[in-house]
């Protein structure tokens, strides 16, 4: 998978938030397809942050049927990385892409 479409973005919740604060460990939504390996890996080049450990978390979905076999997809399912970076390494802005 190409390394620029792995990341998608970040996640912001209470607990997302106070695990940044605390502990160096960012939650993000990444794409169905990708590996840890390769989130490593694209966080070393667009963003120079090593990480430590990388934790993969899938939700699914929630659907409504509507009668007739028809179903509403009211939340779609994501996939999610939470990734712990190294105690030296500078912070994660995932406003900071930059392409090489």
């Amino acid at each position: 998978m190409e390394l620029s479409r792995v990341i998608l973005g970040p996640i912001v919740t209470e607990k997302a938030e106070r695990l940044k604060a605390t502990s160096k460990t960012y939650t993000i939504k990444v794409a169905h397809a990708a590996t840890k390996i390769e989130v490593k890996k694209a966080l070393k080049e667009f963003y120079d942050v090593e990480a430590v450990s990388v934790r993969v978390m899938r939700t699914r979905g929630k659907t409504r049927n509507l009668g007739q076999g028809k179903i509403m997809e009211k939340r779609h399912p994501i996939k999610k990385m939470m990734v712990t970076l190294a105690s030296d390494s500078k912070t994660l802005d995932l406003a900071a892409f930059t392409k090489r």
